[in-house]
């Protein structure tokens, strides 16, 4: 796999590794013959057809709130450069890093498949999250529409979901998503990174910028659909100070409930984040780097159940105390809304059939 060394605009990763699955690797040098260095050619998105064979995925983790979930995409074109799925693009034979941004995946039977799984004898509805590992509402959705017609299929089957995006195209889905709020199905959940144009272009390249996220959430609230700020991922000396203007400005835009997820840097992810903190950041690179190994037990990263999403030590118990006390200050509640799992049935005969 070829790399590329140093940020690029419009790109998340400066460079394109080989995933720890790789079965061919390249290695790109420098014959020296040039003597000017020539700016590296934009790269262009390549999209292709991913034909699943199931679309619900299970997890028994104990710190997430969720034992189901789909994403209709592999890959994602946002380029955010803590993402933790990039590892994922390794089982690929792809890299975690350009390719990961560059290199797309669309679900195209997403629909059909969750019909034929929620048909099954004996399935029972749980909450199933959509875009847990890349967002359903990425750019390539405008065209594909794969997120639509999940949605569209869950309302059929009164199915309960919960939406996680940054990505603007979920006003597309308006409709949809107040018809399943005023049956109580839906939740959605918009990530706010920062409100700084720069440190967005940097952090997230290609996805919306902080005022259009707040825009989203007061369309989803005035539309009736509960919404969730998440402030993640909280990066030591990077974003962490404007965890409470994010969250007082969120609770004005609507949104009633909030969390927020350490930095998480798994895997592949580590030395993508430590190269773009050198090249981004170079004078606080160390530090940085530094108060994220304070959140990790001395490490980069450590994914022990219970801790992996908060961190533990002073600097993480210090961010968990501010962030209590500003859901208190600007009025957010304790628990996500109660969706309704008591209405799940079978489409078709009139939509009468129910299988509780």
């Amino acid at each position: 796999m070829a790399t590329v060394s140093g940020p690029r605009k419009g790109l998340g990763a400066g460079s394109n590794p080989a995933g720890r699955f790789e079965s061919r690797r390249t290695e790109v040098f420098h014959d020296d013959w040039d003597l000017v260095e020539d700016e590296p050619a934009r790269l262009k998105i390549e999209v292709r057809e991913d034909r699943a064979r199931s679309i619900i995925s299970r997890n028994t983790s104990p710190d997430i709130g969720f034992e189901q979930s789909m994403n209709p995409y592999r890959g994602c074109e946002h380029g955010c450069i803590y993402c933790f799925a990039r590892p994922t693009h390794s089982y690929l034979n792809l890299s975690p890093g350009l390719d990961f941004e560059t290199k797309l995946f669309y679900k195209a039977n997403a629909a059909g498949l969750l019909d034929t799984e929620l048909r099954k004898p004996g399935y029972r509805p749980r909450l199933i999250a959509l875009g847990t590992a890349t967002d359903p509402y990425q750019p390539i959705e405008r065209e594909h529409r794969i997120s639509r017609g999940l949605l569209q299929t869950l309302l059929a089957f009164r199915h309960p979901v919960a939406v996680i995006t940054k990505g603007l195209l979920i006003e597309r889905d308006l409709d949809l998503l107040a018809e399943m709020a005023a049956l109580n199905l839906v939740s959605v959940c918009v990530t706010l990174t920062t409100l700084r144009d720069d440190l967005k272009r940097d952090l997230e390249p290609r996805a919306a910028s902080g005022k259009a996220r707040l825009r989203v959430i007061r369309r989803l609230s005035e539309a009736g659909v509960p919404v969730r700020v998440m402030f993640s991922p909280v990066i030591p000396f990077v974003n962490d100070h404007e965890m409470d203007q994010v969250l007082a400005l969120a609770a004005q835009a609507g949104a009633r409930h909030a969390s927020w997820v350490m930095l998480r840097l798994p895997h592949e992810v580590k030395d993508l984040f430590r190269e773009w903190l050198v090249h981004r950041y170079p004078l606080k690179a160390e530090h940085v780097m530094s108060l994220v190994q304070q959140t990790r037990g001395g490490r980069d990263y450590d994914a022990s159940f219970g801790s992996r999403m908060r961190g533990t030590g002073q600097y993480a118990e210090f961010t968990a105390q501010r962030f209590r006390l500003a859901c208190r200050r600007n009025g957010y509640l304790d628990s996500g809304p109660e969706l309704d799992y008591a209405g799940f049935r079978l489409p078709g005969a009139g939509g009468q059939m129910s299988l509780l």
